[in-house]
């Protein structure tokens, strides 16, 4: 018996569900996105942990970095790790910041950096060449989107809450978005702790693109998110303040 459907697969009588087309390029993006972004489930605990093996220096000397298409100047104090701490070209540069005064190691406050109790005062920001053409509000249409169970839930400060669906490998992460004028909306991904004394300075992670080419991820304790707007900024005008790219 002919066909009816002219869109439907030579051979079939019906049309399919969702276009192959778009399942395979939903799931190439979905493949991109999981190397990118390894599940916290598995990293997010690292930070607190590692911290007191960083090597701190409470050095203000300059050092200057080339990543890619832009180069970054920071004083040694804010740099995690030893090896990093040199001028000339690199892959990535991890930092670490007191909030909310994003400043690197000092020894009078060397408890912060040491106590992994209170990690959760410090963010940690990892800065390399960006590997995805969007950020993470730039995937929020094209990716997430897709992946969230359809029960979006009211959160405190302007947020709202969405569970992934089971098939979609996020298990316990959560996403919380929000509505920005003049801008994408705010994208971050978070495991909750099961009580606020069980916070960590790995709990939600966020990415976003500045300068010509860097993509800084960013990681910050649950505690703080209502200040997500605040943090935001802050992170983006951190680092911005310390490009010294070409005009």
């Amino acid at each position: 018996m002919a066909a009816h459907h002219h869109s439907a697969p030579q051979g079939s009588g019906e049309l399919p569900l969702i276009s192959n087309a778009f399942l395979y390029k939903l799931t190439g993006t979905i493949a991109a996105l999981a190397l990118l972004t390894a599940g916290i489930s598995v990293s997010g605990r690292f930070f607190g942990e590692r911290i007191a093996l960083a090597g701190h220096t409470d050095s203000k000397e300059t050092i200057s970095l080339t990543i890619g298409e832009d180069r970054l100047t920071l004083p040694a104090n804010v740099i995690r790790f030893a090896r990093q701490r040199q001028n000339g070209p690199a892959e990535r540069v991890d930092l670490y910041l007191t909030w909310p005064d994003l400043t690197g190691y000092e020894a009078d406050r060397r408890n912060l950096f040491n106590d992994v109790k209170l990690s959760d005062s410090l963010i940690f920001l990892q800065i390399s060449q960006s590997t995805m053409s969007r950020d993470m509000s730039g995937r929020l249409e094209p990716i997430y989107s897709y992946l969230f169970d359809n029960q979006s839930r009211p959160a405190a400060d302007g947020l709202t809450m969405h569970r992934m669906k089971p098939e979609a490998g996020y298990g316990d992460e959560v996403f919380f978005t929000a509505p920005r004028s003049g801008a994408a909306d705010y994208v971050v991904r978070c495991i909750l702790p099961a009580t606020p004394e069980e916070a960590t300075s790995g709990d939600c992670q966020r990415d976003i693109h500045i300068g010509n080419d860097l993509s800084v991820m960013y990681r910050f304790s649950s505690r703080h998110l209502p200040d997500w707007q605040h943090i935001d900024a802050e992170i983006q005008s951190f680092v911005v303040s310390h490009l010294a790219n070409p005009a």
